[in-house]
């Protein structure tokens, strides 16, 4: 099974840093002395000793950024996704690239100065030729100053993803804003998602881990949803999307009966039909939340008509992925967090 854990990356220096850092080893892991009366041959070697070290260690430090962090390729779409959300997939792509051309342009310098220093005849032109080496160098770790900085900011970020594993059994929370999907999960599990009055609480992905009947669930919280084309949602809303594209999971799609969260059910359900293509080849179950202000029972007849509609597209999900709905227990859910009444079986 793979793991993504993206929190053990290593931070990635600035330029100033890095050249700071690569000029001090080998100040201190070459010798430093040197003497005119050496043979030409030693000051030779003494100085393409330097100009090699120096390449050796840009090289390993170069090639750690970009063995670090993952190719797209090779990740779950959904990291993919989540990762292009916030940073363009093609901009990340080509700053590794400017890393690599970074990498193999130093090694050039190097190959081209130890060249030169094998024809070196003094003292000075050996020196000259080992600090332009080095100025060269460091001119090419300086051009990619923005790069560096640009991919600390997507580490940095890429550090603060939860530690979801696509590939375990998983149940995603999804909705409209303030409907009690983090008040759920606080419940189920010992996650300690902030709970507020308003919408728009949850900006990010909340993980969580429950047992039932002996099995480990991961319980995925989700940001709330807006009724609106996907081209038109933000960064917040993205993310739902995403996991719900990507990630195998049953999907427990809250509804807030009584009003509340200040959408109607009308605007509830327009969500859920807009969005019930990502559902497919998924267990889709409504939930019927807050019943402690309103019950199911005492909603309006246009309501109740809506609430059925989204009941009958569950049954079908169902249907579509071989199983049977000859009935329709588990497909319905009424509950209120608050005080627990239908949150246990």
């Amino acid at each position: 099974m793979v793991q993504y854990n993206f929190k053990k990356m290593t931070v990635v220096p600035s330029g100033k840093d890095f050249i700071d850092v690569i000029l001090s080893r080998t100040q201190r892991q070459t010798p430093t002395v040197v003497h005119k009366g050496y043979a030409i041959n030693r000051l030779r070697q003494f100085y393409m000793r330097k100009v090699k070290y120096t390449q050796t260690d840009f090289h390993e430090k170069l090639s750690t950024i970009i063995d670090e962090f993952p190719r797209l390729e090779d990740i779950h779409p959904f990291y993919g996704d989540l990762l292009h959300v916030v940073y363009n997939k093609d901009h990340y792509k080509l700053a590794l690239d400017q890393i690599d051309t970074a990498r193999k342009l130093i090694s050039e310098i190097a190959i081209d100065y130890v060249k030169l220093l094998k024809y070196g005849d003094s003292l000075y032109r050996c020196k000259s030729l080992k600090v332009a080496a080095l100025g060269r160098m460091c001119t090419v770790i300086k051009r990619i100053g923005p790069t560096l900085a640009y991919l600390e900011q997507i580490r940095q970020h890429m550090a603060r993803l939860p530690s979801i594993d696509p590939n375990t059994r998983t149940i995603l929370i999804c909705g409209y804003p303030n409907v009690g999907k983090s008040s759920f999960i606080n419940k189920i599990t010992r996650a300690d998602v902030d709970v507020q009055p308003y919408a728009f609480t949850t900006k990010s992905l909340f993980v969580g881990h429950t047992d039932y009947k002996d099995l480990r669930y991961q319980v995925i919280d989700t940001p709330g949803i807006l009724d609106r084309p996907f081209e038109d949602c933000n960064i917040i809303e993205m993310c739902s999307i995403t996991a719900l594209a990507h990630l195998r999971a049953a999907v427990l799609f809250f509804l807030d009966i009584s009003g509340s969260c200040g959408y109607t059910i009308a605007q509830q359900a327009a969500l859920f039909h807009s969005i019930k293509s990502l559902f497919m080849n998924k267990r889709l179950i409504i939930v019927c939340n807050k019943t402690d202000l309103q019950p199911l029972e005492g909603i309006s007849e246009e309501d109740m008509k809506l609430v059925t509609e989204m009941k009958a597209e569950a049954v079908k999900t169902v249907i579509s992925q071989g199983g049977e709905a000859t009935n329709d227990d588990g497909i319905l859910l009424t509950m209120s967090t608050l005080t627990e009444e239908g949150l246990f079986p």
